[in-house]
Protein backbone atom coordinates (compact mmCIF):
# COMPACT_ATOMS: atom_id res chain seq x y z
CA UNK A 1 0.00 0.00 0.00
CA UNK A 2 1.20 3.49 -0.82
CA UNK A 3 1.00 6.06 1.97
CA UNK A 4 0.23 9.74 1.47
CA UNK A 5 2.29 12.60 2.91
CA UNK A 6 0.19 12.86 6.08
CA UNK A 7 0.47 9.14 6.76
CA UNK A 8 4.22 9.19 6.14
CA UNK A 9 4.61 12.09 8.58
CA UNK A 10 2.84 10.10 11.30
CA UNK A 11 5.02 7.07 10.59
CA UNK A 12 8.10 9.27 10.80
CA UNK A 13 6.96 10.44 14.23
CA UNK A 14 6.43 6.84 15.34
CA UNK A 15 9.85 5.98 13.99
CA UNK A 16 11.47 8.73 16.01
CA UNK A 17 9.96 7.29 19.18
CA UNK A 18 11.40 3.89 18.30
CA UNK A 19 14.80 5.50 17.69
CA UNK A 20 14.57 7.20 21.08
CA UNK A 21 13.85 3.84 22.71
CA UNK A 22 16.94 2.47 20.98
CA UNK A 23 19.04 5.35 22.26
CA UNK A 24 17.76 4.99 25.83
CA UNK A 25 18.10 1.21 26.00
CA UNK A 26 21.58 1.26 24.45
CA UNK A 27 22.65 3.69 27.16
CA UNK A 28 21.21 1.44 29.88
CA UNK A 29 22.69 -1.88 28.73
CA UNK A 30 25.65 -3.00 30.83
CA UNK A 31 26.75 -6.09 32.75
CA UNK A 32 24.30 -6.82 35.58
CA UNK A 33 21.19 -5.33 33.99
CA UNK A 34 18.17 -7.58 33.56
CA UNK A 35 16.16 -7.78 30.37
CA UNK A 36 13.14 -6.66 32.39
CA UNK A 37 15.07 -3.48 33.20
CA UNK A 38 15.49 -2.89 29.46
CA UNK A 39 11.75 -3.27 28.98
CA UNK A 40 11.11 -0.69 31.71
CA UNK A 41 13.41 1.82 30.02
CA UNK A 42 11.42 1.37 26.81
CA UNK A 43 8.10 1.76 28.66
CA UNK A 44 9.33 5.03 30.14
CA UNK A 45 10.08 6.44 26.67
CA UNK A 46 6.68 5.39 25.32
CA UNK A 47 4.94 7.01 28.28
CA UNK A 48 6.97 10.19 27.95
CA UNK A 49 6.15 10.50 24.25
CA UNK A 50 2.48 9.52 24.58
CA UNK A 51 3.01 6.62 22.17
CA UNK A 52 1.41 3.20 22.14
CA UNK A 53 3.25 -0.10 22.04
CA UNK A 54 2.66 -2.43 19.11
CA UNK A 55 4.46 -5.26 20.93
CA UNK A 56 2.60 -5.29 24.24
CA UNK A 57 -0.26 -7.84 24.11
CA UNK A 58 0.46 -8.65 20.46
CA UNK A 59 -0.90 -12.21 20.35
CA UNK A 60 -0.39 -12.14 24.11
CA UNK A 61 3.24 -10.92 24.17
CA UNK A 62 3.79 -9.52 27.68
CA UNK A 63 6.31 -6.71 27.07
CA UNK A 64 7.03 -3.65 24.92
CA UNK A 65 10.38 -4.97 23.66
CA UNK A 66 11.81 -8.31 22.62
CA UNK A 67 15.17 -8.98 24.27
CA UNK A 68 17.12 -11.82 22.66
CA UNK A 69 20.62 -12.56 23.99
CA UNK A 70 23.42 -14.54 22.36
CA UNK A 71 22.01 -17.60 20.54
CA UNK A 72 18.44 -16.28 20.79
CA UNK A 73 17.44 -14.93 17.39
CA UNK A 74 14.17 -13.12 18.05
CA UNK A 75 11.12 -12.78 20.32
CA UNK A 76 12.88 -13.11 23.67
CA UNK A 77 10.59 -12.24 26.59
CA UNK A 78 12.08 -9.73 29.07
CA UNK A 79 12.56 -11.19 32.53
CA UNK A 80 13.98 -10.03 35.86
CA UNK A 81 15.89 -13.33 36.04
CA UNK A 82 17.73 -12.91 32.72
CA UNK A 83 20.83 -10.93 33.68
CA UNK A 84 23.30 -9.75 31.07
CA UNK A 85 26.96 -10.58 31.57
CA UNK A 86 30.16 -9.14 30.16
CA UNK A 87 30.71 -10.60 26.71
CA UNK A 88 27.05 -11.22 25.90
CA UNK A 89 25.34 -9.75 22.88
CA UNK A 90 21.70 -8.68 23.02
CA UNK A 91 19.09 -7.92 20.37
CA UNK A 92 16.48 -5.33 21.31
CA UNK A 93 13.44 -5.18 19.02
CA UNK A 94 10.66 -2.67 19.65
CA UNK A 95 8.00 -0.49 18.10
CA UNK A 96 5.71 2.45 18.69
CA UNK A 97 2.31 3.70 17.53
CA UNK A 98 1.50 7.36 16.88
CA UNK A 99 -2.05 8.26 15.81
CA UNK A 100 -2.61 4.71 14.58
CA UNK A 101 0.62 4.45 12.56
CA UNK A 102 3.49 2.12 13.38
CA UNK A 103 7.26 2.13 13.60
CA UNK A 104 9.39 -0.99 14.16
CA UNK A 105 13.16 -1.43 14.50
CA UNK A 106 15.82 -3.57 16.16
CA UNK A 107 19.52 -3.50 16.96
CA UNK A 108 22.09 -5.85 18.45
CA UNK A 109 24.91 -4.68 20.69
CA UNK A 110 27.64 -6.11 22.85
CA UNK A 111 27.60 -6.05 26.64
CA UNK A 112 31.02 -4.74 27.56
CA UNK A 113 33.87 -6.40 25.66
CA UNK A 114 32.73 -9.13 23.27
CA UNK A 115 34.44 -11.72 21.11
CA UNK A 116 35.85 -10.98 17.67
CA UNK A 117 33.25 -13.31 16.16
CA UNK A 118 30.41 -11.47 17.89
CA UNK A 119 31.74 -8.12 16.72
CA UNK A 120 32.07 -9.31 13.15
CA UNK A 121 28.61 -10.91 13.18
CA UNK A 122 27.00 -7.68 14.34
CA UNK A 123 28.92 -5.60 11.81
CA UNK A 124 28.00 -7.89 8.92
CA UNK A 125 24.34 -8.06 9.95
CA UNK A 126 24.05 -4.28 10.09
CA UNK A 127 25.85 -4.01 6.76
CA UNK A 128 23.44 -6.53 5.24
CA UNK A 129 20.53 -4.38 6.46
CA UNK A 130 21.98 -1.30 4.81
CA UNK A 131 22.51 -3.23 1.56
CA UNK A 132 18.87 -4.28 1.65
CA UNK A 133 17.66 -0.76 2.38
CA UNK A 134 19.57 0.54 -0.62
CA UNK A 135 17.33 -1.57 -2.87
CA UNK A 136 14.15 0.23 -1.73
CA UNK A 137 13.82 2.52 -4.75
CA UNK A 138 10.89 3.07 -7.11
CA UNK A 139 10.98 0.63 -10.02
CA UNK A 140 13.08 -1.97 -8.21
CA UNK A 141 11.55 -5.32 -7.29
CA UNK A 142 10.98 -6.05 -3.61
CA UNK A 143 12.91 -9.30 -3.43
CA UNK A 144 16.11 -7.57 -4.50
CA UNK A 145 16.19 -6.55 -0.84
CA UNK A 146 16.60 -10.18 0.21
CA UNK A 147 19.15 -10.86 -2.50
CA UNK A 148 21.29 -7.98 -1.25
CA UNK A 149 21.01 -9.08 2.40
CA UNK A 150 21.89 -12.67 1.53
CA UNK A 151 24.90 -11.72 -0.57
CA UNK A 152 26.47 -9.70 2.24
CA UNK A 153 25.78 -12.30 4.94
CA UNK A 154 26.88 -15.36 3.01
CA UNK A 155 29.99 -13.67 1.61
CA UNK A 156 31.09 -13.31 5.24
CA UNK A 157 30.47 -17.00 5.95
CA UNK A 158 27.28 -16.49 7.94
CA UNK A 159 23.77 -17.83 7.32
CA UNK A 160 20.40 -16.14 6.85
CA UNK A 161 17.37 -17.18 8.91
CA UNK A 162 14.52 -18.22 6.61
CA UNK A 163 11.54 -18.65 8.94
CA UNK A 164 11.33 -15.02 10.09
CA UNK A 165 11.25 -12.12 7.66
CA UNK A 166 10.54 -8.42 7.24
CA UNK A 167 7.20 -6.95 6.23
CA UNK A 168 5.25 -3.97 5.01
CA UNK A 169 4.11 -1.68 7.82
CA UNK A 170 1.54 1.08 8.28
CA UNK A 171 -1.70 0.99 10.27
CA UNK A 172 -0.66 -2.47 11.47
CA UNK A 173 2.80 -3.58 12.50
CA UNK A 174 2.81 -6.56 10.15
CA UNK A 175 1.29 -6.00 6.73
CA UNK A 176 1.67 -7.75 3.40
CA UNK A 177 3.84 -8.27 1.50
CA UNK A 178 6.54 -10.00 3.46
CA UNK A 179 10.18 -9.05 2.87
CA UNK A 180 12.43 -12.13 2.83
CA UNK A 181 16.06 -11.68 3.84
CA UNK A 182 17.11 -14.01 1.04
CA UNK A 183 16.35 -14.48 -2.65
CA UNK A 184 13.12 -16.53 -2.71
CA UNK A 185 13.28 -17.37 -6.41
CA UNK A 186 11.02 -14.64 -7.81
CA UNK A 187 11.48 -10.86 -8.04
CA UNK A 188 8.38 -9.88 -6.09
CA UNK A 189 6.24 -6.75 -6.54
CA UNK A 190 7.51 -3.55 -8.14
CA UNK A 191 8.33 -0.85 -5.61
CA UNK A 192 6.49 2.48 -5.76
CA UNK A 193 6.98 5.76 -3.93
CA UNK A 194 4.97 5.83 -0.68
CA UNK A 195 5.40 2.18 0.19
CA UNK A 196 6.86 1.52 3.65
CA UNK A 197 8.68 -1.61 4.79
CA UNK A 198 10.40 -2.99 7.87
CA UNK A 199 13.56 -4.75 6.72
CA UNK A 200 15.08 -6.98 9.40
CA UNK A 201 17.86 -9.43 8.64
CA UNK A 202 18.49 -12.12 11.25
CA UNK A 203 21.95 -13.56 10.63
CA UNK A 204 23.46 -16.59 12.38
CA UNK A 205 27.11 -17.36 12.95
CA UNK A 206 26.47 -21.04 12.21
CA UNK A 207 23.52 -22.91 10.74
CA UNK A 208 20.40 -21.05 9.62
CA UNK A 209 18.22 -23.63 11.41
CA UNK A 210 16.04 -22.39 14.27
CA UNK A 211 14.24 -23.83 17.30
CA UNK A 212 11.29 -22.26 19.13
CA UNK A 213 11.42 -22.65 22.90
CA UNK A 214 8.59 -23.92 25.08
CA UNK A 215 7.48 -20.38 26.02
CA UNK A 216 5.97 -20.18 22.54
CA UNK A 217 7.93 -17.04 21.64
CA UNK A 218 11.70 -17.27 22.00
CA UNK A 219 13.54 -18.54 18.91
CA UNK A 220 17.13 -19.77 19.17
CA UNK A 221 19.77 -21.08 16.80
CA UNK A 222 19.65 -24.85 16.43
CA UNK A 223 23.41 -25.15 16.97
CA UNK A 224 23.66 -22.76 19.92
CA UNK A 225 25.88 -20.28 18.10
CA UNK A 226 25.37 -16.53 18.09
CA UNK A 227 22.73 -14.63 16.13
CA UNK A 228 22.35 -10.91 15.37
CA UNK A 229 19.30 -8.89 14.30
CA UNK A 230 19.02 -5.37 12.89
CA UNK A 231 15.89 -3.65 11.57
CA UNK A 232 14.64 -0.29 10.34
CA UNK A 233 11.34 1.08 9.04
CA UNK A 234 11.94 2.64 5.62
CA UNK A 235 9.84 4.58 3.12
CA UNK A 236 10.31 4.22 -0.63
CA UNK A 237 10.53 7.73 -2.10
CA UNK A 238 11.42 9.30 -5.43
CA UNK A 239 14.61 10.56 -3.76
CA UNK A 240 15.61 7.11 -2.54
CA UNK A 241 14.97 5.16 0.67
CA UNK A 242 14.19 7.22 3.78
CA UNK A 243 14.78 5.55 7.15
CA UNK A 244 12.11 6.56 9.67
CA UNK A 245 13.55 4.84 12.76
CA UNK A 246 16.47 7.22 13.31
CA UNK A 247 16.67 10.46 15.26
Amino acid sequence: MRRNADELAKMRRAGRVVAEIHEATRAAIRPGISTADIDQVARDVLDRRGAGSNFLNYHGFPAVVCTSPNSMIVHGIPSPTVILDEGDIISVDCGAIIEGYHGDAAYTMGVGEVSAEATRLMEVTERSLMAGIDQLRPGNRLHEVGRAVQEVAEAAGFSVVREYVGHAIGTAMHEEPQVPNYWPGSPGPTLKSGMVFAVEPMINAGTAATVQLDDGWSVVTADGRLSAHFEHTIAVTDDGPVVFTVL
